[in-house]
């Protein structure tokens, strides 16, 4: 396939992939539309105009739209509190609700991702320490260790972490120790002599150290996936606290737009084709990683309290839940209008950046 060919391809791939996980975002509002008894007249697959209508279910018209991208779900009575069994005619509670159904969804469908990434590549086995790569022309290369091996002691000290073998190092800096490893079923012992004086970007032995994998249980693997959504969507919220801190850099803490997700996915989806066959854990789920973090992004960034999004909408249930007075709709609807605007503007400038400035992995 020629270059114009795979690119191509790539664009499609990354356009389904996104449209997929808007749809997911939609089909969150539609099922607690329903729970609730609030009548939704559309769910569009695609934005209008209409192409057909492809099914009727539940007295919602399931359509086709032209525009091959995301998805749409329109209640009835969605702006209008006077039409019954409509959304703005709803109990507050069960308005504030719907506007959740679509990031719960994101949040959920990013456990799932993780799920099979942690399915595929293992649970972190912990209490043990991996030989993920040796630097050349090092004490570990010289010693004879490998990539795959695993720390079991070093001097006669167990080691069951990282710092234990870094604290075990640096009290025998310039001296010959003894390390037994485990290399598949065998145990070796090898020495070295461990640095004091080394290059900044390696250690005294010039190993990079991780963690091993191994085959977990279905409760292990959805654990471990609902932890590290909720660090993913914890990492993204304390993002703003955190560039103030200096702790990451305004390049790392940029906003993106579909131009610049695309740019990320293509770059994660060569590195996985690149690592195809690679024994390294987690070496070829590099898209499914960002997938799964697009997601997450989806749900966080639409509960922003920011008119037109559903943070935004549920600024305006909540006088409704707490003072028992509602926001008048049409200056609810002013507002989200507006919102809506600088939000396209926004949508602009976050664009021209992606192109003008594009991201490029480590």
């Amino acid at each position: 396939m020629d270059a114009i060919g795979s690119t191509l391809l790539r664009i499609l791939e990354f356009v389904l992939s996104l449209g997929v996980l808007i749809v997911l975002h939609e089909l969150g509002h539609y099922l607690i539309s329903r729970l609730f008894k609030i009548e939704v007249l559309e769910f569009g697959l695609g934005l209008p105009p209409r192409m057909l209508k492809m099914f009727k279910l539940g007295g919602t018209d399931f359509t086709l739209n032209w525009i091959p991208f995301g998805a749409f779900v329109l209640p009835k009575g969605e702006n209008d509190p006077t039409i019954p069994g409509g959304m703005a005619s709803a109990a507050p509670l069960k308005r504030l609700m719907v506007l959740l159904g679509g990031p719960l969804m994101n949040i959920l469908t990013a456990v799932l991702l993780f799920a099979v990434i942690y399915a595929r590549v293992g649970v972190p086995d912990l209490g043990k320490v991996l030989v993920a790569s040796i630097a050349a022309d090092t004490p570990a290369q010289t010693a004879g260790m490998q990539a795959g091996d695993i720390f079991i002691s070093a001097d006669g000290q167990p080691i069951a972490s990282a710092a234990d073998l870094q604290a075990t190092v640096q009290t025998k800096l310039d001296q010959e120790m003894t390390f037994v490893l485990q290399r598949g079923s065998q145990q070796v012992s090898v020495f070295a002599v461990p640095r004091k004086d080394h290059p900044t970007d390696q250690g005294p032995l010039g190993v990079t150290l991780d963690v091993p994998y191994k085959s977990g249980t279905a409760g292990e693997t959805v654990s471990l996936a609902m932890n590290m959504a909720v660090y993913q969507a914890k990492e993204l919220v304390t993002l703003p606290v955190r560039l103030l801190r200096g702790t990451v850099s305004a390049d790392q803490a940029r906003f993106v737009g579909p131009v610049g997700m695309y740019n990320i996915y293509s770059q994660a989806r060569q590195i996985d084709q690149e690592n195809t066959g690679s024994t390294t854990p987690g070496a070829t789920v590099n898209t499914l990683w960002l997938l799964a973090n697009i997601s997450i992004a989806l749900g966080i960034t639409n509960l922003l309290p920011l008119p037109a999004l559903d943070g935004g909408r549920m600024l305006f249930v909540l006088p409704e839940l707490i003072l028992r007075k509602r926001v008048p709709a049409k200056y609810e609807n002013m507002v989200h209008f507006v919102g809506f605007a600088l939000l396209l503007l926004l949508m602009v400038v976050i664009t021209a950046q992606d192109i003008l400035n594009p991201i490029v992995l480590p």
